[in-house]
């Protein structure tokens, strides 16, 4: 069966720099820090006091405030980056065929803080059961895609996937194959995540993950550097809206770019370590530059992973110069979580649309925070540390990487008919 061509005709985002696309992108480009101390918790007692919150929102600006307390914020998040990217796409509700239009998302947690204050609440308690009528409706991860279809109406495949930080390149993928094969002729796909809460810093925290670096939070998020110590944790979601290249064009679509391919793979190593070599990092690199039809010389820019932390930099390079070789040199590289912090499950999503922009407006947004060279990490590699570069990017790679050993790539290219 022959693959049918996917491309990209709506975005949307809310994001620790940023509360839509466009904003998201300028804070990228500024290389802003969305780092700052926890306002969501008192985080006094806590080895890690800051976070990249989503800021400046109000879940009433866009859902009525009885429906909206039906759902945990990361459902909240999904459904105002949905309508961001659904009315992007200038969809006309009253001629689509509903029945050929999905979602398919992507959630790390799901509602982690419904859990949370619901068992606080049982435990201050006598042991009598008083429970939220919607505290599984609310918790569950899968809702995030059924809410979205809901309010549009969209009756094609509908799930969620959890594969951790891969949760959201995950989706796009299999958006992009039940597009491409036939089971629908558009997607809504992307991820999101609401983790920065007392349950989500204190896990992280207990498994010695998140930066610890206080004095500075807006300088804690430094991947590649060599005084790197954690990730920062992030909040917020992304979307994108999916479509057959010939839907799109009959029915006058703006179209960004194609989803050329995506990739997946296992480390089948450990829980959460990543490979010392990083061999599934490896694998879903090639595994998505021949889903993709791309070679590696065609390769101008990679959204690393880049979490900022000890390991997991030093593997992802090491992939990259396995992967593309002499080449690797002349791609452009970075990490936008030392803007945003990692967005878990959201991270794929929120990434997908920096790549999808900087090939829109050849600009490949920066690393920031960088200042000590790690001698394990080969400074050859160009990872556009501290300020964005301009360049014609043609094709642009995006790694998400999950524990669990869970790995997912996707790669955009510029759109030509």
């Amino acid at each position: 069966m022959e693959k049918r061509r996917v491309v990209v005709t709506g975005i949307g985002a809310l994001t620790p720099i940023g509360n839509t696309a466009q904003e998201f992108w300028e804070g990228l480009v500024a290389g802003k820090s969305g780092a700052a101390p926890i306002t969501h918790f008192d985080a006094s007692k806590f080895k890690t006091k800051f976070a990249c919150e989503v800021k400046n929102f109000n879940v009433e600006d866009f859902i009525d405030k009885k429906e909206a307390r039906k759902l945990d914020k990361f459902a909240q998040y999904a459904l105002v980056v949905a309508d961001e990217a659904v009315k992007d796409a200038h969809l006309d509700m009253e001629t689509l065929d509903k029945d050929r239009i999905g979602v398919i998302w992507g959630s790390g947690i799901g509602g982690l803080e419904t859990f949370q204050n619901e068992v606080i609440n049982f435990n201050e308690g006598d042991g009598t059961p008083r429970f939220n009528p919607f505290f599984i409706p609310k918790m569950i991860a899968d809702i995030a895609a059924g809410v979205i279809s809901i309010r549009y109406g969209f009756r094609g495949p509908n799930f969620t996937t959890v594969s951790a930080c891969a949760s959201a390149a995950n989706a796009m993928i299999d958006a992009l194959n039940y597009i491409r094969f036939g089971y629908a002729d558009m997607m809504v796909s992307g991820g999101s995540e609401a983790a920065v809460t007392i349950a989500g810093i204190g896990g992280f925290n207990a498994l010695h993950a998140l930066s610890t670096f206080n004095e500075d939070p807006a300088k804690a998020s430094r991947p590649f550097d060599a005084n790197r110590d954690g990730f920062v944790l992030g909040e917020g979601a992304g979307a994108v809206v999916l479509e057959e290249y010939n839907h799109a064009v009959a029915r006058g679509a703006t179209i960004y770019c194609e989803l050329a391919g995506g990739g997946l793979s296992a480390d089948a190593y450990h829980m959460t370590a990543p490979h010392p070599e990083g061999l599934g990092a490896k694998n879903v690199m090639i595994n998505c530059l021949k889903d993709a039809g791309v070679s590696v010389n065609e390769v101008d820019a990679i959204n690393m992973h880049g979490t900022s932390t000890p390991l997991g930099d030093i593997a992802e390079s090491k992939a990259v110069l396995d992967v593309f070789g002499e080449h690797a040199y002349d791609i452009n590289i970075n990490s936008t979580k030392s803007m945003t912090g990692h967005l878990l499950g959201a991270a794929g999503a929120i990434e997908a649309v920096a790549s999808i922009l900087a090939i829109k407006h050849s600009i490949v947004p920066p690393t920031i925070n960088f200042e000590h060279p790690d001698e394990k990490i080969d400074q050859r590699l160009n990872f556009t540390f501290n300020k964005a570069q301009h360049r014609d990017v043609k094709v642009a790679m995006s790694n998400t990487f999950g524990f669990g050993g869970h790995n997912a790539c996707v790669v955009f290219k510029k759109y030509a008919e």
